[in-house]
């Protein structure tokens, strides 16, 4: 569907003066190229048996891609389990913001910067007052790690914050904290004051960079993604005969005026607020030690926007998307014509340079005690580990060797030997050893030191998400090495003509006329509403 509307949505909105961002156009191209042969691939062959498999390129986008943002997001959960997020209780918090605000937020990443930072400073002041009252502990080290998420359920834009919270604090200074200290759980009045310290904090933001009286640079410098974004802030349709009018929804709809339960004020869910169009949720917490609960949590907040089993086509052209939950009026699919799915795919595509994973507090990368703390630090340095307060025997956090530096043994304080070049026996065992392998230190070295851990493969991750492993043969059940990576276009011609494959990509369809009007009024940021919201032989393709 991209294939066939991608060409008309780019050369209508050159037409009408508004062209479509560079960054957003080059991520749509480089997703219709994933996966695709003829764009370049891997050789794989199995030194056993002979097979040979050829591996697609990805496009790795950020944007809305499936296969490769579930990948990512395999790979993110990985890395905050196993090598970011210590043994130790994590609480998530989200922070849903107004209708005008999401607007600006979605195409100013520094503001979305500076509403974040708010939003945590009022979560971890009001960390620190627990921390007073529960423990009689003045300061305390905090730390969080929080995405960005700008989709919801119905892919509309709506930018809020999901952050991963250490529920506790670390106590002592810097650069000797003491054991973790978990927190009792948030009353809803707790929640309450965060929200409402973040609620001030923002204000103060806006009045300072004076954006309270809602004007639009966007509107002037892009409109056609200020009207993309505007339009699905606010569940709108972008273009055509029905520019302006609600979503099209689907499912047993119930109407508010006939006495139902929409109808009357529905009760919040414990550790839940919402007040002036922003909702603050912390209900939802993984013990320390229940690591793969908080891998799923990991997964769930770094998740792609788009799932592609909830898309379908109907018999007459149209487009489904069903919801992951029923609406309170009873909605349960969006309908949408063919052209209207990049309308809502587009504005959903992250400005390029603007990081949508933000670790803070003593999670931060250049924070003071992060290496006593992160779990990676404590593997790299082979250092002893703190203990979480109130669980005996249960290692928590890294610490840093700081103590004295052991005697150094006899054999050290030897002279060097004559016969040694340059007087440095080191030197000389390790241009001994043998290429490929580490060269032998001495006694009285220290030992080398470890490598730095790397993130997971791409085959792994293939596996983790596919349940796919490329490189383990399909006939003999052996491992494949990579023998050759295919990029030019023309040698991947060739290959896959002689294996009697498709040589050339899908092609696109030409840009027929299409009705889109991007010179309508864009809507200024007050004035928006509320929502109910497979070859032959010895050859196969992988992944």
């Amino acid at each position: 569907m991209i294939r066939e509307q991608l060409e008309s949505f780019v050369a209508t909105a050159r037409e009408q003066g508004a062209p479509v961002a560079r960054f957003v156009e080059r991520e749509v191209r480089a997703y219709l190229a994933c996966g695709v042969l003829a764009h370049g691939f891997l050789r794989v062959h199995c030194d056993g048996c002979g097979h040979d498999r050829l591996v697609a390129f990805s496009c790795k986008g950020r944007g809305f891609c499936p296969s490769c943002g579930g990948r990512r997001m395999a790979d993110t959960a990985a890395h905050l389990v196993e090598r970011v997020l210590p043994e130790v209780p994590v609480r998530q918090w989200v922070l849903t913001l107004p209708y005008p605000l999401r607007y600006r937020c979605a195409w100013d990443a520094a503001l979305t910067s500076q509403v974040l930072r708010a939003f945590l400073r009022a979560l971890f002041a009001d960390q620190r007052r627990r921390a007073r009252q529960q423990f009689g502990v003045r300061g305390g080290l905090c730390g969080a790690v929080s995405f960005i998420q700008r989709f919801g359920s119905a892919l509309n834009l709506t930018p809020h914050f999901h952050s991963l919270v250490l529920d506790g604090v670390y106590p002592g200074p810097a650069y000797r904290p003491g054991p973790f200290l978990p927190l009792a759980p948030p009353e809803t009045e707790d929640v309450a004051r965060v929200m409402a310290g973040t609620a001030r904090r923002v204000m103060r933001l806006l009045e300072a960079r004076g954006l309270e009286r809602g004007d639009d640079a966007l509107a002037t410098d892009d409109p056609l993604r200020a009207t993309l974004m505007a339009a699905s802030v606010r569940s709108r349709i972008a273009s055509g005969p029905e520019a302006g009018l609600p979503w099209r929804r689907l499912g047993d709809r119930v109407e508010p005026e006939a006495g139902t339960l929409e109808a009357q004020p529905r009760p919040a869910p414990p550790r839940c607020v919402r007040e002036g169009g922003m909702s603050l949720h912390a209900d939802v917490a993984v013990p320390g030690r229940d690591r793969r609960r908080l891998e799923r949590l990991c997964r769930y907040v770094a998740r792609p926007p788009l799932a592609s089993e909830r898309l379908e086509a109907l018999p007459d052209g149209r487009l489904t998307y069903r919801l992951k939950s029923r609406w309170r009026d009873g909605t349960t699919h969006i309908l949408m014509e063919r052209h209207e799915l990049l309308e809502r795919l587009a504005p959903l595509i992250p400005p390029p340079r603007a990081h949508q994973v933000r670790y803070h507090g003593v999670l931060a990368p250049s924070a003071a005690s992060r290496d006593r703390i992160v779990p990676a630090c404590a593997q790299a340095g082979g250092v002893a580990v703190a203990r979480c307060a109130g669980e005996p025997g249960r290692a928590v956090a890294a610490v840093s060797p700081s103590g004295p530096r052991p005697a150094r043994p006899e054999a050290a304080r030897q002279p060097v030997p004559e016969s040694a070049p340059g007087g440095r026996p080191g030197r000389q065992a390790a241009s001994a050893a043998p290429r490929g392998e580490p060269p032998q230190r001495g006694p009285g070295h220290p030992p080398a030191a470890p490598a730095r851990h790397r993130r997971l493969a791409w085959s792994a991750l293939l596996q983790r998400v596919f349940r796919v492993d490329v490189l383990e043969c399909p006939r003999c059940g052996g491992r494949m090495r990579i023998l050759a990576a295919i990029h030019q276009p023309a040698v991947a011609r060739r290959i896959l003509a002689c294996l009697g494959l498709p040589a050339r990509a899908p092609p696109l369809a030409p840009a027929p006329p299409l009705a889109f009007d991007t010179s309508e009024h864009v809507p200024e940021p007050t004035d928006f509403e509320s929502f109910d919201q497979t070859p032959p032989g010895d050859w196969d393709v992988g992944a």
